[in-house]
């Protein structure tokens, strides 16, 4: 049984007076993907930001309870939120390369903790290309600037440019929703080959995308987590009614 690489304990979050995340208690598996599920302002993105701390990029946002990341409060007074953001990193609905190279969007994070070496440069760069599922189609353009790029080749760059600063941690926050079908199976195929190397967490509306490419789903409803199980008995025998009524697209 694979051990929990991130834990939560009666987790809460706050916009102002909203109670966004309520007594949230998960642990998720490594190098497994954990899908969140449920309707729309449920809390899946907002819990998805909660684990590298991207929701205090938010006014007024504040949290109670605790986050483990290997057993250490990302919250506590002592946490580097720049290296924790490394070791936890973020691929977002919408494609978002940045306005340089394709090379330059790869390298980008690599140089800002430190690496200068254009060998070693070179290198990260096409690793993560690889990995991403991205390099043949893109190697002989590294020079071009990254916004010529379809969309599903913008996704996975952004998913390469995550990659390239090593981290442990990969939170994908509907990653297919803007992408064509095709883009889209790539995309999964591509987690389905990272879950070796990373833990993943993604959050998606699509039901038969969570079935595809989870381990473990957790369903959300009203900022709370109604239900956490395998993917494959919470799909099939969900414990709760209102699961059952979503995955089956009964609710409401």
């Amino acid at each position: 049984m694979p051990q929990s690489k991130i834990s939560t304990e009666k987790l809460n979050l706050y916009y102002g007076a909203k109670h966004a995340l309520k007594d949230i208690t998960i642990r998720i598996r490594s190098n497994m993907v954990t899908a969140l599920i449920g309707p729309s302002g449920c809390g899946k993105s907002t819990f998805l930001k909660s684990l590298n701390r991207m929701n205090e990029l938010t006014d007024g946002a504040r949290t109670e309870g605790k986050v483990y990341l290997d057993g250490e409060d990302i919250y506590g007074s002592g946490m580097d939120v720049t290296r924790l953001r490394k070791r936890v990193g973020m691929v977002f609905q919408q494609p978002n390369p940045f306005p340089m190279t394709i090379y330059d969007n790869i390298a980008y994070g690599p140089k800002v903790h430190g690496v200068r070496n254009k060998e070693k440069l070179d290198g990260i760069v096409e690793r993560s290309l690889r990995q991403a599922a991205i390099w043949e189609e893109v190697e002989n353009q590294l020079n071009r600037t990254a916004m010529g790029l379809s969309g599903g080749q913008k996704q996975r760059l952004c998913i390469a440019r995550a990659l390239a600063v090593e981290p442990e941690v990969l939170l994908m926050d509907e990653p297919t929703s803007a992408l064509d079908p095709v883009s889209t199976l790539k995309v999964e195929e591509l987690i389905g080959q990272l879950k070796g190397k990373y833990t993943i967490v993604i959050v998606t509306h699509n039901m038969q995308q969570a079935a595809r490419v989870s381990d473990d789903t957790a369903f959300f409803l009203m900022g709370e987590m109604v239900e956490f199980d395998t993917t494959a008995r919470l799909f099939v025998h969900p414990a709760d009614r209102r699961t059952q009524e979503y995955i089956t697209g009964k609710f409401g």
